[in-house]
């Protein structure tokens, strides 16, 4: 660090030294040699010439006012407009008043606002994120002539430290440590494996370093589970914490799918042989026959809280209160306020003693809206306890909902996507492509999917295999396949149709839970599998429209597989067919399936 401050002059071009008590704010190195009595310049007849980078820009140097009143007044100003604006906005709340009408007091108050928090993220901001950006003044360069002298700022008892970047110092010494000494560290435990992002910056080599960690804990390899080739960057923070590689998965085509008059190729990430050649062997029967239709019939997905209070009676006058008609408007406006696209369609309660059980249903746009549902029901729970600040809040959700298990309450009221998609599939057909009659099929659906579950005391698996296709295809997109389980409840239907011709085939799926954005459909693989569909991202014209179609093909997917699979058992192939392929030996020469 050098006493030296010069600028350049603006008249005449050299370098004019400046005292430094012109200077606004002196820096750390003046101040220091001020203390010590230290001159700027060194004693020369001559001033030697200095080159210093410019010094960096503050926000309050064109400030007319000093630093302290102004600051005092744009802080003031922000408080002030801040509360006024939610007093307001709240009241309007309470009202049902829409937000986007303002007065001249409110549109003063967001004029205000708006220029206070700039003025403050400036003055704040800058000197914050400045030495990110550029050198500090400790960084300065000076060049003197060989006859000069320059006088250091340094006492006997300063040691001079190692020179450490400036990214580095503000982040952790893990920057200036090698892999193997950060790897011993985490194996004995100093370190968290879990902020090794954070430390790096670089995903890719906190994923190697962790890897090798658990290596040396476990003592067993996982040289088989790949690393490279994969972008760390895009799942921190949102689809995998503490990454040590990535699993590859095979994924088919199934199709072409005609569904309401569009072809769809359908992708399916699998292990299981013979499923996507079954599947495509369905899309075929399907297409010769003239394709299938289907249609969404409801788009809600649901969040339900639970909540206590002092006695049953008490928690029957909420659910009153909820399920009253008057009261919707405004608990609509409230759990809408959000998010753009969260709607409140109803709000279904139960009771268990004093414990109540709130059941929101809401669409949710191309998003499959758990987090959506959830901060609209947080919204009005907040709005609530005002009017009862008796009650108490157990949990955001009190499996009411419900989300990722059996529930008959999805299989009757619905969740995500309730859809129902139908085909006709000619008496020709059921003989040449599936190989079968229509008599066998609907008289083993009858006596296997139908009878069968009820035997078995089945919730929503009146099917041969529907979660085959549903837990396929979700992989691929980018879903949450902990979903599959309720995604995947459904009732295939067959019936003998055209005086005992054709076959009248039929899925229902009342809870079908997918998104086209969020989450794994962000991540290039599983975006790469929804633009083939046609789906990928949000349908900014009509949103929701995206996801309500990848809703339609999966279940024109399921529809494809029951048809498969119900045919591949009327005809005694099944066990004959995954004993030949699911066993096929690495090497082995391509063959074609039966069921293709």
């Amino acid at each position: 660090m050098l006493c030296i401050v010069s600028q350049r002059d603006e008249r005449g071009g050299g370098n004019a030294s400046i005292p430094a008590e012109n200077h606004r704010r002196s820096s750390p190195a003046m101040e220091a040699c001020h203390r010590r009595r230290i001159p700027l310049h060194p004693p020369s007849p001559v001033a030697s010439p200095v080159l210093r980078r410019p010094s960096s820009a503050q926000a309050s140097d064109a400030l007319p006012l000093p630093i302290r009143l102004t600051n005092h007044v744009f802080v003031v100003l922000f408080l002030a407009s801040l509360v006024f604006l939610m007093r307001r906005w709240r009241s309007k709340i309470l009202s049902g008043s829409p937000l986007h009408v303002v007065d001249l007091l409110e549109l003063a108050a967001i004029i205000s606002f708006v220029s206070s928090l700039t003025y403050l993220l400036n003055f704040f901001g800058i000197p914050f994120v400045q030495p990110f950006l550029s050198p500090s003044p400790d960084d300065d360069v000076s060049v003197s002539s060989p006859a000069q002298k320059i006088q250091p700022c340094s006492s006997p008892d300063e040691t001079p430290a190692k020179k450490i970047p400036s990214f580095c110092s503000k982040i952790d010494s893990l920057c200036l440590e090698s892999d193997e000494e950060i790897i011993q560290s985490v194996v004995s435990g100093a370190t968290p494996s879990y902020i090794l992002e954070s430390k790096f910056g670089d995903c890719r080599r906190a994923a190697g370093v962790r890897r090798e960690a658990l290596k040396r804990i476990t003592g067993r390899s996982v040289e088989g589970l790949p690393i490279d080739g994969f972008d760390y960057e895009s799942i921190l923070g949102q689809c995998c914490e503490m990454p040590i590689g990535f699993v590859t998965l095979p994924v088919g085509i199934a199709g072409p799918l005609l569904l309401d008059g569009m072809k769809y190729y359908v992708p399916m990430a699998t292990t299981e042989g013979c499923l996507v050649a079954s599947t495509n062997r369905g899309c075929k029967a399907i297409s010769e026959s003239g394709g299938a239709a289907s249609v969404v019939l409801k788009d809600a997905m649901t969040r339900a809280p639970v909540v206590r209070f002092a006695s049953a009676t008490r928690a029957a006058e909420l659910k009153f209160f909820l399920e009253a008609p008057e009261n919707f408007e405004t608990l609509s406006i409230v759990f809408n306020s959000s998010s753009r696209f969260a709607r409140l369609q109803g709000i279904h309660c139960s009771l268990a003693g004093r414990n109540l059980y709130m059941r929101f249903s809401c669409s949710t746009g191309d998003a499959m809206g758990m987090n959506m549902v959830s901060k609209g029901v947080q919204n009005v729970l907040d709005y609530l306890q005002s009017d009862f600040p008796d009650m108490d809040i157990i949990s955001i959700s009190g499996n009411f909902c419900s989300d990722k298990k059996p529930a008959a309450v999805n299989w009757i009221e619905g969740r995500g996507k309730s859809v129902v998609c139908e085909a006709i599939i000619k008496e020709e057909i059921v003989h040449k492509v599936l190989k079968t009659t229509v008599a066998d099929l609907v008289q083993l659906n009858i006596i296997k999917n139908l009878a069968g579950s009820a035997v078995a005391g089945a919730l929503g698996g009146f099917n041969a295999h529907a979660s085959n296709i549903v837990s396929a295809i979700f992989i691929a997109t980018g879903q949450d396949p902990a979903q599959n389980v309720e995604s995947s409840h459904c009732i295939t239907m067959m019936e003998a149709v055209n005086d005992g011709k054709d076959l009248h085939i039929s899925v229902t799926m009342p809870s079908i839970e997918v998104g086209t954005i969020g989450g794994g459909t962000q991540l290039a693989s599983q975006s790469a599998c929804l633009d083939l569909l046609g789906v990928k991202g949000a349908n900014m014209e009509s949103p929701g429209a995206n996801a309500r179609l990848l809703a339609t093909i999966i279940a024109g997917a399921v529809l494809a597989g029951e048809l498969s699979l119900m045919s591949a058992l009327a005809a005694g192939q099944l066990v004959k067919s995954h004993m030949k392929y699911n066993r096929a030996q690495k090497g082995d020469a391509n063959k074609a399936s039966p069921l293709m």
